[in-house]
């Protein structure tokens, strides 16, 4: 199977010129609307104002997609039938010809088809807290371990256990940049409390690792790490506590699965007064404008 591309994104892949893949989860499942579709159509751009063509990845009736429309954009952002996607579930939504939203996991797999080797996101999954007892461990990490994508985030999602996500990232042998700090970021947060596996100074020196890690052959992918700008983030102090109270409202609702990074979004949004919100905004389009620069010169342009 193909994944259908837009002809803006076709001419760019044909002519070599930089492309960057955005997941359309975040769209769906990651915030409410009508911001979500206002935060889509304005990443798109910020990543064409920084030199690079968007990929809004996801599936419309069972089809692979690598470009959207408008249209398209507004129906995963207002279809509550839209199925969240991660790898397992490609086969079923192409096979029974649904709408499907891709999850980090799904969105390197179906860019890596197309040739596409930049991705941008908010934040990266990982290893859920309490994993010792529950294995729930986001299909993210075994993507990054056998996937040639490079992925811009703002660090691994504050919800997760952000230490044992790390360590399994090294075990996975996928280098880990961080842009301009000496520790890892926590989505919301800039500061994690974990040192910066490796760093680097700004999308030219990112976009030269991952090409070194092109040319050596390495089957992984490549995580690019970009706080939050300073003045959107919310210290870890005080969404941590938020953060508590979300898990515990999710373990007393017994929210599992796919369905529980949904749930600690939205209700860390409650909880924060709509602050979050706005800083999961903030850094997506950050990260947007950061990893268009890294594609283009990643692209040698």
């Amino acid at each position: 199977m193909k994944v259908r591309l837009t002809e803006e994104v076709g001419v760019a892949l044909a002519e070599g010129r930089p492309v960057v893949a955005l997941e359309s989860t975040i769209i769906s499942h990651g915030m409410p609307y009508p911001d979500n579709v206002k935060m889509a159509t304005e990443v798109e751009q910020i990543v064409r104002d920084n030199g690079a063509v968007p990929a809004t990845i996801a599936l419309l009736d069972g089809v692979p997609r690598a470009g959207l429309s408008q249209d398209d954009l507004e129906l995963l952002a207002s279809d509550p039938e839209v199925t969240k996607v991660s790898v397992r579930d490609l086969p079923y939504v192409v096979a029974r010809g649904l709408h499907g939203a891709t999850t980090v996991a799904a969105t390197m797999r179906l860019a890596a088809m197309v040739g596409i080797r930049t991705f941008v996101t908010g934040g990266l999954g990982g290893v859920h807290r309490g994993a010792e007892t529950s294995f729930d461990i986001s299909a993210d990490l075994t993507e990054l371990a056998r996937t040639q994508v490079a992925v811009v985030s703002a660090g691994v999602k504050s919800i997760l256990d952000i230490g044992l996500t790390l360590e399994t990232l090294e075990t996975y042998g996928v280098p880990v940049l961080v842009n301009g700090s000496d520790e890892f970021p926590a989505f919301y947060s800039r500061r994690s409390g974990f040192p910066a596996p490796l760093r680097v100074e700004g999308p030219d020196e990112a976009a030269a690792v991952v090409r070194a890690a092109w040319d050596l052959g390495l089957p992984s992918g490549v995580v690019v790490a970009n706080p939050v700008p300073a003045a959107d983030e919310i210290p870890a102090e005080v969404i941590d506590t938020h953060i508590e109270q979300a898990l515990a409202d999710a373990e007393a609702r017994h929210v599992r699965g796919k369905d529980i990074t949904p749930f600690l979004l939205a209700r860390i949004v409650e909880l924060t007064g709509g602050d979050s919100l706005e800083t999961n905004i903030a850094l997506v389009r950050d990260n947007a404008a950061f990893g268009a620069r890294m594609a283009s010169a990643e692209a040698g342009r």
